[in-house]
């Protein structure tokens, strides 16, 4: 596997990649990966002749208050997984190559960003929206592959690409899930063993949640007992449970398809987030 730090190197090994025909999946990564991230990787060997990920911690995306400066960072033990996957190429830069002197352009995402997450964290999708921007023009996959654990960022994500006619086509990833059902995340290793063995209240309650609405029940009720049920279950506080269009991610009084449950909640400094299809 190909480590390379350099936009022109970068440009040069995938060109190489692509001759003959060959098609390239990308699969956008800030590191410290676990079976989630390796899941992404295997789609994307399933629909591409190679697999490129990158590996970036992306100040832009990170609050004042956010961890940034402490976000799990572990490339060796990242690439030996990425060498056992197949990868072909890790684009590993810094943040002076991505984000050069005097860098003054951003893409902002508008009304999809402004709720959820984007309401928690103000100015989050702006920051991931241009680094994924810069990283498409970077690596001109044909593909490229996002986790549906984060549903609001995969509609973002999506919106853009159409928005900005980028020619790459968007896949979403199912949510890999540990087998309690709490949903894989590098900031779950914030969680001490207490915090983890109560975090399955989070999935849990969500579960509850969308299978009765999906059987009827009124929704807004619905969703103050899934808040409920999860601060009784060890959350500190809920940031948000709602019922959103899949697309559009208007919030839903009514139940119609095709419809996301979407949620995040935090304990003690550790804020997780999850979804799930309500069908």
């Amino acid at each position: 596997m190909q480590i390379i730090r350099d936009i022109a190197m970068l440009r040069r090994a995938v060109s190489a990649l692509q001759q003959g025909g060959k098609s390239v999946a990308l699969v956008p990564t800030m590191g410290a990966l676990h079976a989630g991230h390796l899941s992404l990787v295997r789609m994307g060997k399933r629909v591409a002749d190679h697999v490129i990920v990158s590996i970036f911690v992306n100040p832009t995306q990170f609050g004042p208050n956010e961890d940034f400066a402490a976000y799990p960072r572990d490339e060796d033990r990242d690439a030996a997984l990425l060498v056992e996957e197949g990868v072909s190429l890790l684009w590993a830069p810094d943040v002076a190559t991505m984000y050069p002197g005097g860098h003054s352009t951003h893409v902002e995402v508008a009304e999809l960003g402004a709720d959820y997450c984007g309401a928690a964290r103000p100015g989050h999708f702006d920051g991931v929206a241009t680094v994924v921007s810069k990283l498409f023009n970077q690596v001109r996959p044909d593909v490229a592959i996002f986790g549906e654990k984060d549903w609001q960022q995969l509609a973002i994500i999506r919106r853009m690409a159409r928005d900005l006619d980028f020619a790459l086509d968007i896949l979403g990833a199912p949510i890999a899930r540990d087998s309690d059902g709490l949903a894989l995340s590098s900031r779950n290793a914030y969680l001490s063993k207490d915090q983890r063995a109560a975090a399955v209240a989070f999935p849990n309650a969500l579960k509850a949640a969308a299978k009765a609405i999906a059987g009827g029940a009124d929704i807004a009720e619905t969703l103050a007992k899934a808040e409920a049920d999860i601060v009784a279950g060890g959350f500190d506080s809920v940031d948000y449970v709602a019922l959103a269009d899949a697309e559009s991610l208007e919030r839903l009084s009514l139940f119609r398809k095709p419809a996301r449950l979407l949620a995040a909640a935090r304990m003690g400094k550790t804020r997780l987030i999850d979804n799930l299809a309500v069908a």
